[in-house]
């Protein structure tokens, strides 16, 4: 649980403590220990669902890795490279894992995001910058089928996925996969209807409904999503990772890649979808192959933290998860008028796991300003990750040569995640509407940062910087605010912020400060 010492626990407003008190707490805050990213690392998801289905979206991004290493991204969270359903698709109606734009399949060689050649020489620069990249694996379902096949099934209630609404009784599914194009290279599985649990289409009834394949060892896998009775159907054909067949396949898929390309993790898509007991053996293994250090991030689509919690103790708490829970609570402030920031981070995954949050801000809840970039970037828990889309834009060509406003913000704060945002942290959660925050820097970044948001009118808060900044004089990196504030001979400093505004004060004197605005 974040620890606030203007606040209990659960962020209820306490009194002021003495100016004693205040800087002797500040001392003990660097013998607490603290959850983050090591060094502050920052993960960047490098598409975004409209990027142009041009097939050059691999030669973008290799492109665009000197800008991301100088804003400070360490990895970068890919889109699925396997072949889809169609050229345009974004990977997620996949129809072969082993095709990553090599093959002519489904009407074209080149996934929407390019060759397999291209992919390769982004890959191996991104190698050469020192950025990892994290592999987005859908592993839940399969899509376009190259044939039919009859089998056994019985439809389900879509509400209630455990109850039946009919008699077993044979239809037609989409079910047979071939992978033509690809033949038996790097796996000779072909798929049929034994290896999945369940369709949505009877193409003898030219019915859609949801169809669970009956037959021995057949039904819903029991360590999913209890949404909807049992959420372990989400779309297409559904893969039965009670299928020994399968296991082996998606297993040797994971190593296979692995030696493909210079992966440092996985986002695995849909994690409440499919078993957690194999997604822990999928972990583990690779882990065993590829070394410990493997990062993974589930994407486990659900508000409330306890659900999440769950999820983690199922998997052992092998991989991070997405922070929804912080994600939504961030929507609700972004959209109610003077809503209470000091209780922004309760219920969140950050809050009580946070060596397992990775931190994001859905792109169109960052007002008011970059507020809540911040509080995800500059703060000193969870993972965060930046979205393509507030740097790019949605729907764009992708081709920009100089970024907009806020997104030049962003920059600015993802610099300063790496050259401020270290050591302890002190929390000024006391005012509803306005809210701050100190870093104290550590042995090997002396900077430090002030941090004020508000999501009302101008304000300010009297926040302690450090008797050893006594004299200096600090000013606003995202020039929000002009004046320059002095810290007084105690350590404080009276840092103000402009109506639905953030600003983040640091040392003027500091010689770092100006590229900030200059490098792009």
């Amino acid at each position: 649980m974040f620890s606030c010492l203007l606040c209990d626990g659960s962020f209820r407003k306490r009194g002021e403590p003495s100016r004693k008190g205040i800087e002797d707490e500040v001392e003990n805050l660097h013998e607490l220990p603290t959850w983050h990213a090591p060094d502050n690392s920052l993960m960047f998801q490098a598409f975004e669902w409209h990027v142009p289905a041009d097939q050059q979206h691999w030669r973008r991004l290799r492109h665009a890795l000197p800008t991301l290493k100088a804003m400070g991204m360490d990895s970068i969270w890919i889109p699925p490279g396997c072949k889809g359903a169609n050229p345009s698709g974004n990977g997620y109606d996949i129809y072969d894992l082993y095709d990553l734009g090599e093959f002519g399949q489904k009407g074209s060689r080149s996934t929407k995001w390019g060759t397999k050649e291209e992919l390769l020489s982004f890959a191996s620069r991104a190698r050469v910058f020192g950025i990892g990249l994290y592999w987005d694996a859908v592993l839940n379902h399969k899509a376009s089928a190259d044939f039919t096949e009859r089998f056994q099934a019985v439809k389900v209630d879509p509400q209630n996925r455990n109850r039946e609404i009919s008699s077993p009784e044979e239809i037609e599914g989409w079910t047979g996969f071939d992978f033509p194009g690809r033949g038996a290279k790097y796996s000779s599985l072909k798929y049929n209807w034994s290896h999945f649990s369940g369709v949505d289409w009877d193409d003898i009834r030219k019915e859609n409904a949801i169809f669970k394949i009956t037959g021995t060892d057949k039904g819903w896998a029991m360590d999913v999503s209890n949404e909807n009775g049992n959420y372990d159907y989400l779309m297409f054909s559904d893969v039965d990772y009670s299928n020994p067949e399968v296991q082996r396949d998606v297993l040797h898929w994971g190593h296979w890649i692995t030696t493909q390309l210079p992966l440092s993790g996985m986002r695995l898509d849909a994690a409440k979808h499919y078993s957690a007991t194999f997604q822990k053996l999928f972990i583990n293994k690779l882990r065993e192959q590829q070394g410990e250090k493997l990062f993974f991030v589930g994407e486990y689509w659900k508000g409330e933290v306890d659900v999440l919690l769950d999820y983690l103790e199922k998997t052992e708490h092998q991989l991070s998860l997405f922070d929804v829970p912080l994600v939504e609570q961030f929507s609700r402030v972004s959209l109610t008028e003077g809503a209470d920031m000091c209780r922004i981070f309760e219920g969140s995954l950050v809050e009580q796991r946070p060596e397992h949050a990775v931190t994001f801000v859905a792109n169109h809840d960052t007002q008011p300003g970059q507020s809540l970039e911040a509080l995800i970037l500059l703060r000193d828990k969870g993972q965060p990750c930046v979205f393509y889309g507030d740097l790019y834009g949605i729907g764009t060509s992708g081709k920009h040569t100089s970024l907009p406003s806020p997104a030049s913000k962003l920059s600015i704060l993802a610099q300063a995640r790496k050259l401020y945002a270290n050591g302890a942290q002190r929390d000024y959660f006391d005012e509803p509407n306005c809210i701050g925050f100190v870093r104290y820097g550590n042995a090997r970044h002396l900077f430090g940062l002030a941090c004020i948001m508000s999501n009302a009118g101008p304000s300010r808060k009297r926040m302690y910087i450090g008797r050893v900044h006594a004299g200096e004089k600090w000013s606003d990196i995202l020039n929000s605010r002009p004046e320059t504030i002095k810290i007084n001979r105690r350590g404080y400093g009276t840092f103000p912020v402009a109506a639905y505004s953030v600003s983040v004060w640091v040392n003027s004197a500091i010689e770092c400060r100006e590229k900030l605005h200059h490098f792009l």
